[in-house]
């Protein structure tokens, strides 16, 4: 299996071209090539794939095997790759996910390559049964975090500030957005895996918690469902842009510092527009894995 490696702000993904090779177990083949001493070292595995209804299509396979709806990071390296490869060398590309045909603007280097790329991320999803949750309100902005984690890391939510509130959002996969005083001290190791698995999530979580700085910049970290800690969550931070204007913390332009990089976010506070998000795509290798 011939395949790419690529991250855009270090999450990173196995990549396989799907119009030249074949996957016959995608999820048995995105945990052994995930694995960090044993295989490739990946968030997961992404297969670019023939479709009739885009320029491509995106399947998404995190580094326990699930696969899950949609990858904001993997969705910019889609286009990349689809782009510099010459599957196809618009200046505008579609892509199909598991949340529908998004669209992609490319901005090439000056060797003609994507280096930066634009996404319409779609809609946000806010009903609290379409993310999906078990609360009971028709939304789920700023609702006290559950009793049962409130109280499992008290001392941890204190030291570190953590506002007990908690906003859902849905940009085809599920996300929950926590505001703290100092991201960098929470022990996001513990809390993260918690919250992914709690029973409030019927299909998991995504969680990130973020601190503010302004108004128009944040600081985020996030655990990804079924990868853990990750670098970069280009949905999480559309999520995270979604969640600021709901409650009124930030402002409908953002820019979030992740670990691997910054995201620019942009989103109206309407809920019939779109979420924008731009950031950086990165091939980094090509080899061959034995299937």
């Amino acid at each position: 299996m011939r395949f790419t490696k690529m991250h855009g702000l270090g999450n990173d993904y196995v990549y396989v071209n799907l119009f030249e090779e074949r996957v016959e177990n995608p999820a048995q083949v995105a945990i052994a090539v995930s694995d960090r001493h044993f295989g490739i070292g990946a968030d997961g595995l992404i297969l670019i794939c023939p479709t009739e209804v885009a320029d491509a299509r995106m399947r998404m396979f995190n580094a326990d095997g699930s696969e899950s709806e949609m990858c904001g990071n993997g969705v910019r390296c889609v286009a990349k790759y689809v782009y510099d490869h010459g599957i196809a060398t618009k200046p505008e590309l579609t892509i199909e996910t598991g949340r529908g045909v998004l669209t992609l603007q490319m901005f090439p280097d000056a060797q003609g390559k994507a280096a930066k790329v634009r996404v319409n991320m779609g809609t946000p999803i806010l009903p609290a049964g379409e993310i999906p949750t078990t609360f009971t309100t028709d939304r789920v902005i700023d609702a006290p975090l559950m009793t049962d984690v409130a109280t499992q890391f008290a001392k941890e939510f204190e030291t570190t500030g953590v506002d007990a509130r908690l906003t859902g959002v849905s940009m085809g996969n599920p996300h929950i957005v926590i505001y703290c005083r100092d991201v960098a001290a929470l022990p996001l190791e513990t809390i993260g895996p918690v919250l992914e698995h709690h029973a409030a999530f019927p299909r998991r979580i995504n969680v990130h918690f973020v601190q503010i700085h302004s108004p128009n910049e944040v600081t985020m970290r996030t655990w990804e469902r079924g990868s853990g800690i990750t670098l970069a969550c280009g949905t999480g931070a559309c999520s995270v842009a979604v969640a600021g204007v709901l409650t009124q913390r930030t402002n409908e332009i953002l820019l979030a510092h992740l670990p691997g990089g910054d995201l620019e976010l942009e989103w109206s506070g309407r809920e019939t527009d779109p979420v924008y998000m731009t950031g950086p795509a990165t091939e980094v290798f090509t080899g061959d894995w034995p299937l």
